[in-house]
């Protein structure tokens, strides 16, 4: 019988805990008697030919890295019908017949693309944000929010010092899963998420007043990437209230770092989800992380489904940042 061959990338924004991944992918397959590739820059590269024959030792001791060893890209010309329809001819010459996808939506889509073009394709999502609808938990969220609570953590030390306010902008342009557990483990005085309409003068101000009562002189406000503005809200606070404010953007501080105990394993148990279904000849399926537990969906029903923020979660956020 022949031998069965896989292939894995990654794509998108970098995350930690692709490489834990890759490394599953890779000793899995092998484990099962399959050939892997890995093929670097995502789908760009799946384009241009850069792929390479991975071994056990190809993954050594990448487990503890942040981003990703395959490297990654955003392709446009993937969404063009014909370069779909080339990169699965480049992998039938190649004698692939699945590719394990690591990413967010837009990987997905791809995903689903080359599924179509007659490669079978999983996709493991992996995405610092959190805010692939279809699963609970993305690769890469919890080493994100654990720099993001090391940096509110270090800032509070100097807006303490000098009885500041301090206004933190942590990653999150359409989901503010990390602006509500990083303001939860920081003791936010605001958190600011774009599911969320505010208003300043009784979210923030507000509530900053209502807490100077209590003797309080510093204050920390969390503030999503994607309700954006903080250099603006700073200033307003100063003006209003009197105190100084300081606003700092987190940025991409947050994409790196070694991950996190959670994040290795949930991207080990995913990878080798992964490996199990191509093994079975499925593809057009993403695995996804449902009540705790390692699960697959079809592509097309994932992509379809609509996110849902966690407002009670929001409430309790409110209720006891006081």
């Amino acid at each position: 019988m022949e031998q069965k061959s896989i292939a894995v990338l990654t794509s998108g924004g970098d995350a930690p805990g692709m490489n834990a991944a890759v490394r599953a992918v890779v000793r899995a397959g092998i484990n099962r008697g399959m050939r892997v590739y890995g093929i670097y820059r995502g789908f760009n590269g799946l384009l241009n030919g850069e792929i390479e024959e991975m071994n056990l030792r190809s993954v050594s001791d990448i487990i503890g890295n942040g981003g990703t060893m395959l490297y990654t890209a955003r392709s446009e010309e993937f969404k063009k019908k014909e370069a779909q329809e080339r990169a699965a001819e480049f992998c039938r010459n190649k004698g692939i017949s699945g590719v394990v996808v690591i990413g967010g939506d837009g990987s997905f889509r791809g995903a689903r693309a080359l599924t179509a073009a007659g490669i079978n394709c999983i996709g493991v999502p992996g995405t610092i944000d959190n805010d692939i609808a279809c699963s609970e938990y993305t690769v890469g969220f919890d080493t994100a929010m654990n720099t993001a609570l090391q940096m509110v953590d270090r800032i509070r030390d100097t807006a303490q010092s000098h009885d500041r306010c301090s206004i933190v902008e942590v990653m999150g342009r359409r989901c503010g899963d990390i602006a509500l557990q990083t303001g939860i483990a920081v003791g936010a005085t605001a958190i600011l998420v774009p599911e969320i309409e505010y208003n300043i003068e009784k979210d923030v101000i507000a509530r900053i007043v209502n807490t100077q009562k209590t003797g309080k002189k510093h204050f920390i406000i969390v503030v999503a990437e994607g309700v954006g503005g903080v250099r603006d809200l700073a200033k307003y606070i100063e003006q209003r209230l009197n105190i100084e404010a300081r606003a700092t953007i987190l940025g991409h501080v947050q994409r790196g770092g070694s991950p996190t105990l959670r994040d290795r394993v949930v991207a080990s148990l995913m990878g080798y989800k992964a490996v199990s279904l191509l093994d079975r000849g499925l593809g057009n399926r993403v695995v996804v992380m449902h009540d705790g537990k390692i699960t697959h969906l079809d592509i097309n029903e994932a992509l379809d489904m609509e996110r849902v923020f966690d407002e009670q979660l929001y409430k309790v956020a409110m209720s006891i940042s006081i």
